[in-house]
């Protein structure tokens, strides 16, 4: 039996007191006083419900511990903003970038447009600050960093303004715009929501139709939730992903529907004439979304078999019908279901690498991780090691205190 300190050690994480104290340590050496405002927002997983945000589908996120912190603090100017980040994993332009909160406009270094475009769909006069950003979720992994960023910013935004958006579902709009607008991602809006409206000890059921979410309790001390990132890297501007959706719609529109809520797998035969390919994609999205009722009611009744065999049929839609797996991802999720204690495991986020989700036995987290660590290092030959990370639900974005750490 392995420790839960073989975990932490494999994971690598950075703690989230870390990352605060970084942050002002940063704030305080670039720009010679102490920062007075600051926020976080969380990463997030999706236990089931993949690729159907954007289809009016629903989803089952939780949000994490992991988290993206801004600090910061008006500079006396107009609408000069002086922005640094920390964040591991950024590999173009630079970590330090100044712009005109008068004058938006996307451009380099990339991780910026995020910032920028919330602020620019804020639609609020934004006076110059100067702010540190630094995160302990991994960039580009599936836990939704980027969501992570624009809602962090908002949140930022809120307390320097003193304006709030009127509800989590119009915050949560404005982040998902800056996303389409200035990331150039065509996302759904699963992360932004679960960002904002994430609640420790459940997961969220969202209704991506109407934008509808209901908490789901999911406390079982006797399980345990993994994530494994396979440290294959996504880039959905670049990806697939654009394509997934247009052929999601071309699928409805054959279909002669207007929503996939409308839709059932009897529906597939009007596309007995067209592209195999939209067959698998309308399938994928039509058996998913049952799939994430029927994972919300398991949750609700304790039945925690059921759900990670939902989670296994729901890997086998992505990878086979929706094709948004990899194959490291595929052999990790393989390698995870051969450890004893393991009720389902599945890729999480938008695929194409990224990380998967496990749900097991708490008593057996050790070991499975031991487990996976050695086997999926095996069958890549070396190229990749997992990282691990033991996910609890945790709460939506909200402001940060920093007394605690600056006195």
């Amino acid at each position: 039996m392995r420790s839960e300190e073989d975990i932490e050690m494999l994971s690598r994480v950075i703690s989230f007191d870390e990352v605060v104290k970084t942050s002002i340590e940063t704030f305080r050496n670039t720009f010679g006083t102490e920062p007075d405002l600051a926020a976080r927002a969380p990463g997030r997983v999706n236990l089931i419900g993949e690729h159907v945000d954007y289809n009016d589908g629903f989803v089952l996120p939780m949000a994490l511990q992991l988290g993206t912190v801004i600090v910061g603090k008006r500079n006396g100017t107009e609408s000069t903003c002086d922005v640094v980040t920390c964040a591991e994993g950024i590999q173009e332009g630079s970590k330090r970038a100044q712009f005109d909160s008068s004058a938006i406009a996307k451009g380099s270094p990339k991780w910026l447009n995020y910032v920028k475009g919330v602020m620019f769909h804020f639609r609020k006069p934004v006076p110059g600050f100067n702010a540190v950003i630094h995160t302990n979720v991994p960039v580009g992994s599936g836990l939704s960093s980027s969501a992570a960023l624009e809602v962090a910013t908002l949140t930022f935004l809120e307390r320097l303004t003193g304006h709030r958006v009127e509800s989590d579902a119009e915050g949560a709009k404005v982040c998902q715009r800056a996303e389409h607008t200035f990331a150039n991602v065509p996302c759904g809006i699963m992360d932004q929501l679960i960002a904002i409206g994430g609640r420790a000890d459940h997961a969220l059921l969202i209704d991506c139709r109407i934008l509808a979410t209901e908490p789901i309790p999911f406390q079982a001390p006797h399980l345990a939730v993994l994530i494994c990132n396979s440290n294959v890297k996504h880039e959905l501007s670049s990806s697939e992903y654009p394509v997934r959706r247009k052929q999601c719609q071309q699928a409805l529109e054959l279909m002669g529907l207007d929503s996939y809520r409308d839709a059932t797998l009897d529906h597939l035969k009007a596309l007995q004439n067209a592209n195999e390919v939209l067959v698998r994609r309308a399938r994928h999205v039509i058996t998913e979304i049952q799939r994430t009722t029927e994972a919300a009611e398991a949750l609700k009744a304790n039945d925690f078999v059921k759900m990670g065999r939902l989670m296994k049929e729901s890997h086998r839609s992505l990878s086979e019908d929706f094709e948004v797996s990899c194959h490291e991802v595929d052999m990790l999720v393989e390698a995870t279901l051969e450890a004893p204690g393991v009720l389902g495991s599945r890729m999480t986020g938008g695929g194409f690498g990224g990380c998967t989700v496990t749900l097991l036995e708490r008593a057996a987290l050790a070991d499975v991780v031991m487990h996976v660590d050695t086997l999926y290092s095996r069958k890549t030959g070396g190229k990749y090691r997992a990282r691990f990370y033991h996910a609890q639900a945790g709460n939506g974005s909200h402001p940060l205190d920093l007394s605690p750490y600056l006195n």
